[in-house]
């Protein structure tokens, strides 16, 4: 009797313990994604989600000019090369006539315009090996300095894959 009584003390003990135990316990639970692009083409961001969020040019005081951004791409094409072109001028503007700061963009070193012929910007070597490059985009001071006030803009590139052979 006096076992059972004993066993069954440890076991309500052993209950209590292990109660006690996780009485601080916590779950979490998150998401994990990935995105895996096609083999055969593809231009991504490296760094991911910045492209959906706005990009801001940083003013420096002590010299009066503002700063590029530059970020990189990792970009493959199987069978030639890629060319790039932006859609619209590259600009920023606060809306009021004048103000009106331009851009610079680059991809991969190659300056890009809105003009309709697309530009080169790798090579079919260098594309089926892939690679990482970067975007630049760097403001151009305009007449008569930089005025004050509050700019945006969009930047709209277009990316394509060069038939083979060409």
């Amino acid at each position: 009797m006096n076992k059972q009584w004993l066993t069954a003390v440890m076991a309500a003990m052993t209950g209590l313990m292990a109660a006690t135990t996780w009485a601080a316990r916590e779950t979490l639970n998150f998401e994990v994604s990935v995105t895996v692009p096609s083999r055969p083409f593809y231009i991504i961001p490296s760094e991911p989600n910045w492209i959906h969020r706005p990009q801001h040019l940083v003013w420096n005081y002590s010299d009066s000019t503002l700063s590029r951004l530059s970020r990189h791409f990792d970009v493959r094409h199987d069978t030639s090369a890629i060319e790039a072109r932006l859609e619209t001028p590259p600009h920023l503007a606060t809306g009021r006539p004048g103000e009106i700061i331009g851009l610079r963009v680059r991809f991969n070193g190659v300056e890009l315009s809105d003009q309709p012929a697309f530009r080169q910007v790798l090579s079919q070597e260098e594309a089926a090996a892939g690679r990482r490059v970067l975007l630049e985009v760097d403001p151009i001071i305009p007449v008569g300095g930089y005025r004050p006030g509050e700019y945006s803009g969009n930047l709209l590139m277009l990316f394509n894959a060069r038939a083979p052979g060409q």
